[in-house]
């Protein structure tokens, strides 16, 4: 495949090698999407097989935005069916008397690689993973993620401090630790 067109135009007309580059091309980066957010690395294997067989049985690009772009919108809406699925509807409720100030972090602690912050987000609770991920990679609204979601819309604001709070946490406790290793 010389470029992104042809590459599309062969995956539409169902050419297996096109579908091997599109797939081989792009798997990792959709791999970080949907463990995002499943937060299980063999979940977000499945997901991602479950996507592509979906994508190439199919192929419904239109060009109405990049390649990418519809790629990991197709990856987030497999990884909330396959959440959905497994009706963890529970993972949703946050009681607001429960949740604590965020915790300030320093100039230092803000620094840290990409790597170890996707690592505490996989780590959060399922609702707040989902609602943080869906706010911040997606640059969703509350409004649209209560719908998406199928919750209220103070539940989605709710999970998104309480996400907040547990990776100010996870940071500090991360970054406390490594200073006393030294």
């Amino acid at each position: 495949m010389e470029n992104e067109i042809d590459l599309i135009k062969g995956c539409r007309a169902g050419d297996e090698s096109a579908r091997k580059k599109l797939y081989t091309l792009y798997s990792n980066q959709m791999l970080a999407v949907c463990f995002r957010y499943t937060g299980d690395i063999d979940t977000a294997h499945d997901v991602l097989h479950d996507a592509f067989i979906k994508i190439f049985t199919r192929f419904s690009f239109r060009g109405e935005s990049s390649l990418i772009t519809w790629l990991t919108k197709v990856m987030v809406t497999q990884s909330l069916d396959y959440l959905r699925r497994e009706k963890r509807n529970s993972a949703w409720i946050v009681n607001e008397e429960q949740l604590p100030d965020i915790p300030e972090l320093t100039k230092d602690e803000n620094n840290l690689s990409e790597e170890k912050l996707m690592m505490f987000v996989a780590e959060l609770p399922e609702g707040c993973r989902t609602v943080f991920n869906l706010y911040v990679f997606e640059e969703k609204t509350h409004k649209e993620i209560a719908k998406l979601l199928g919750i209220k819309e103070h539940s989605s604001t709710s999970q998104l401090h309480r996400a907040k709070y547990l990776l100010a946490k996870k940071i500090k406790e991360f970054k406390n630790h490594e200073e006393r290793k030294r």
